[in-house]
Parts: C-alpha cells; structure tokens; sequence
C-alpha cells in the first residue's frame, strides 16, 4: 500500500514541516542521541587508554579491546544512519518503505543490545582477571578509569538500545494495527454501494423520505355539474 496516509508507523503525512524541536523531543531520538554519544566514549576510552605497550590492559587479551572498539565504531556509525532516516521518516509516503524502515530498526537495535550485553560481560570479566602488577598494565593505574568508564557506558548501552528495541517493537505493532484498520476500511467501503442510504447515517432504517409531511394532490378530479 502506498499513498499519504497519517500516523502509518508512528509518522504523519509525508509532506509535514520538519520540526527540528518535536524531532529531538521524541523518546526513539533521545535514545538514539545518548547510544551515539556513549559508543563514542566506550571506543573513545579503550583506543586512548586502553592500551599499553602495544598490549591491552585488560589481560593482555587483545580480542576485549578490539571488541569493544569495534561495537562501538559501528554502533556510532549506525546510531548517525538511523538519526537521518528518523528526520525523512515524515517523507517517505510508501507505508511499505515506512514498514521496512522499522523492521530493520527493530532488528539492528534488538542485535546491538545482545552486543553490548555480550561485550559488557566479556569487557569486566577481562579487566577483573587482569591482575594489578601485570607487566601489560600502564604503572601508577594510569589508564584504569578510561577503562572503568568504557565497561560502565558499555553498561548504559544496554539500556539505551534496549529502549530503542522496545519502541521499534511498539511502533511496528501499532503501524500494523493500523494499515490492517484502514484496508479493511477501504474494503468495506469499496463492498458497500448502499453505504450512503438515506438513514444510514443516523441509524435509522425507516426514516421518512423528504416532504412526507406534505399531501400530494389527487390525481382525478371529481367532474363538475
């Protein structure tokens, strides 16, 4: 189905104005905002000060700081593609290629909340296990709160992509909901030539037709003598 139909997947009409200040109000770009700015503190953090030697200080193990660089580059990178598709979604007029846009929202936010949960958990497992006199950690425990913070805000985008799934779910339901209301509608409406009745709209099948309350004139007339 395509056209101009309002509110199909949480938008209005393809046209409407584009409102820098709704736009940002809206809880999905909130989200959106705050899983941007926390990818760029976690892989911020851990390619600053994650490293030492030419070794990653959580357990000399390599694959945690690269992991954790490379969920959040990407999530960055993402999280930016889906703020611009957030500020067209108002113009695309196909309900279909509105549809999509929120399968594909609902997937990729569901996939990066496992990823940060997995990346938490492989991120404070690998820092508690990294001993506080390895030979691989930055002496005087320069580098510690870099890495504390990229495992807390590892933490955070839980949460953030977790709420970005639940409202991708929610609108993909309601958008649904919707399209299905208003094509039974239109197919009500296309199976109904009687639909416009007099009385039909009022509910009342015996209304009067128009000037009933007048007496019509007798067709015969008496002669006259």
């Amino acid at each position: 189905m395509s056209g101009t139909e309002g509110g199909a997947f949480g938008a209005g009409k393809a046209g409407t104005p584009f409102d820098l200040l709704t736009f940002i109000k809206k809880p999905q770009v909130i989200l959106r905002i705050a899983s941007t700015v926390w990818a760029m503190v976690v892989f911020g953090c851990i390619s600053a000060e994650g490293w030492y030697d030419g070794h990653c200080q959580m357990r000399d193990d390599a694959n945690a700081c690269n992991y954790g660089v490379g969920i959040g580059v990407l999530a960055f990178l993402i999280c930016i593609g889906f703020l611009v598709v957030d500020a067209l979604f108002e113009n695309i007029s196909s309900v279909q290629y509105r549809k999509y846009v929120v399968i594909a929202d609902m997937c990729v936010s569901a996939l990066w909340t496992f990823l940060w949960f997995v990346g938490f958990c492989y991120l404070t497992d690998a820092w508690n296990h990294s001993p506080d006199n390895s030979v691989y950690r930055a002496p005087h425990g320069h580098g510690r709160d870099h890495v504390q913070a990229a495992i807390a805000f590892s933490f955070f985008s839980i949460i953030s992509w977790g709420g970005l799934t639940f409202f991708a779910v929610r609108r993909y339901r309601e958008g649904s909901q919707e399209t299905f209301t208003q094509g039974y509608e239109t197919e009500q409406n296309a199976s109904s030539p009687y639909s416009s009745f007099p009385g039909s709209d009022t509910g009342d099948p015996y209304q009067q037709p128009p000037f009933s309350g007048q007496k019509e004139a007798p067709d015969f007339q008496p002669p006259t003598y």
